[in-house]
């Protein structure tokens, strides 16, 4: 048994290196990269899915649940840290790495708060993985996987911490402990009009 973890697929906000809002969609090319996910997952035994709430995590997931018929659940826990007020802005724009460690944005959430909120979430993910009559699909967003990456997880060995997690990227976990992760951050399933520039996107 093993927990799927998936990236949602692209943004025109990505693309564009703005702070995504809650409402932020899937772009034309994050929906045809969400239509490739499914397709590399059409024969993984999935039987569930967990997604985050937020559009493009859910958008992405009912592209799995459309090709694979798995049962979906939206759980909050899984969205995003909430960036507050500077949600909707440039990144060239803001002055400061909203990213680093000593980074609070106005309004939003700290990052105390937001990794205390995705414990909550693998406490859910691993509920849900061992309920689960096959393999569990679990789609959020790159600070979650990272922050689960960085707390919960055995990354192989050698294998560094990811700094940016590729839209609609695949990492799989075994579904006990010690959580020990099988593939790392993969976006193989994208081709060359559906993988996106890793040197300029952003990873929220």
């Amino acid at each position: 048994m093993a927990i799927y973890l998936i990236r949602h697929g692209e943004t025109a906000s990505n693309a564009a290196r703005i702070v995504q809002t809650p409402e932020t969609p899937l772009s034309e090319r994050g929906l045809a990269q969400a239509e490739r996910l499914a397709q590399r997952l059409v024969d993984a035994d999935i039987s569930n899915i967990l997604s985050s709430d937020l559009p493009r995590a859910s958008m992405t997931a009912e592209r799995l649940h459309a090709a694979i018929d798995a049962r979906l659940r939206l759980e909050p826990l899984l969205q995003e840290r909430n960036y507050g007020d500077i949600r909707g802005r440039a990144y060239a724009e803001i002055g400061v790495d909203i990213l680093g460690a000593d980074y609070e944005p106005p309004g939003g959430e700290r990052w105390a708060d937001f990794h205390a909120r995705v414990d909550r979430a693998w406490i859910e993910i691993t509920r849900a993985a061992a309920r689960a009559a096959g393999n569990l699909a679990v789609v959020t967003h790159g600070l979650v996987c990272g922050s689960l990456a960085a707390r919960h997880l055995r990354l192989p060995d050698g294998a560094p911490l990811p700094q940016r997690w590729g839209n609609t990227s695949l990492t799989i976990i075994d579904a006990q402990p010690p959580w020990f992760v099988r593939l790392l951050n993969s976006t193989t399933h994208l081709d060359d009009a559906t993988v996106d520039d890793a040197r300029s996107r952003s990873g929220l």
